[in-house]
């Protein structure tokens, strides 16, 4: 395994009146302002344990905030880097309560190594995993499978941010030429039968989608780097948004980009599923239980009514799975 590997992990505490005072002085009813964006359910402390446990390997964490600090958070462990937004993003881009320009910057975090992984906080380590998971010579590993991106929702922002990644890929690159020197990346038999779907799609002209399973993410900071160099206007206008807008782009333009570049080993994508707080809290159960996989995203649910008792029971499952503390807890 050629190179050191970092974590990148961003938190915000929603209930913080400094931050909810800091927040409002900005607020314009922005489409993208959700509750369910900024809220913590008081399971912080467990990805730390389950990092702690499976993943020993890692070199650094860093901890991306806006200046928050858990109470409960050893500040003082060797391999935890407190970076608030500040530390790294230009001024012109501050503060910010979307998640799309804090994704944008992390290049410039200081000491990031070249490779990383970065999760939000509702993504978590399930079971042992090793640096070849996320990485090969140098290389993310990933599953490259054609999408179509179809829009389902008036108002979406979401999917339009999605459609604005695409729009940027479709901008830099032809397609044909593109796959021409990496096919065998794109028919890979380790996606099993979405080889099918790769060939249904690869006729059409442009890049029309790809799969995009919500789990942590095994990026190049370089890569990041070459997205700055050719759309660093883009990027800009991204970074200066206080919430999310139509008009933005996401982390996923960055694992595009690498994709259609070829920059990564094709990997199953059966390490890791994803899936929503209250709709699916049984299966979310029987995988923490039985560790049968390597990542899990347990998202928040916006529609949820009794969010408190959802929180209850999603806290007291991680306490029963990782019982010890940390020694990233004091």
């Amino acid at each position: 395994m050629a190179g050191k590997i970092d974590f990148v992990l961003t938190w915000v505490d929603g209930s913080d009146p400094d931050w909810i005072a800091s927040r409002n002085k900005y607020d314009n009813n922005a489409s993208g302002n959700k509750a369910a964006h900024y809220r913590d359910m008081g399971t912080l402390k467990y990805w730390f344990r389950a990092v702690e446990k499976y993943a020993p390997w890692v070199n650094k964490i860093h901890f991306v905030t806006c200046g928050q600090t858990p109470e409960w958070l050893n500040t003082e462990h060797e391999k935890l880097h407190l970076v608030s937004h500040s530390d790294y993003m230009p001024k012109e881009y501050l503060p910010t309560f979307s998640v799309n320009p804090i994704e944008m910057n992390f290049h410039r975090i200081k000491d990031l190594e070249e490779q990383f992984v970065y999760f939000n906080d509702d993504t978590f380590l399930n079971a042992p995993v090793s640096e070849t998971d996320f990485f090969k010579n140098g290389k993310p590993c990933d599953s490259a499978v054609f999408s179509a991106l179809i829009p389902s929702v008036k108002n979406d922002v979401i999917t339009n941010i999605l459609f604005n990644d695409l729009l940027l890929i479709n901008a830099n690159f032809n397609k044909r030429a593109a796959l021409k020197g990496n096919l065998g990346k794109w028919l890979n038999l380790k996606y099993g039968k979405k080889i099918i779907k790769n060939l249904y799609y690869l006729p059409i002209g442009k890049f029309t989608g790809f799969e995009n399973p919500h789990l942590p993410n095994p990026f190049l900071k370089s890569t990041l780097e070459q997205v700055w160099e050719a759309e660093g206007e883009y990027l800009d206008m991204v970074s200066k948004n206080k919430f999310r807008t139509k008009e933005d782009v996401n982390q996923y333009l960055f694992r595009y980009w690498r994709l259609v570049k070829g920059d990564f080993v094709p990997s199953s994508a059966k390490i890791g599923e994803c899936f929503v707080l209250g709709n699916d809290n049984k299966i979310i159960e029987s995988h923490i239980n039985s560790k049968d996989i390597k990542l899990i995203c347990i998202n928040d649910n916006p529609l949820l009514e009794e969010t408190e008792k959802e929180e209850k029971w999603l806290n007291a499952l991680l306490e029963s799975a990782y019982p010890e503390k940390s020694s990233f807890e004091k």
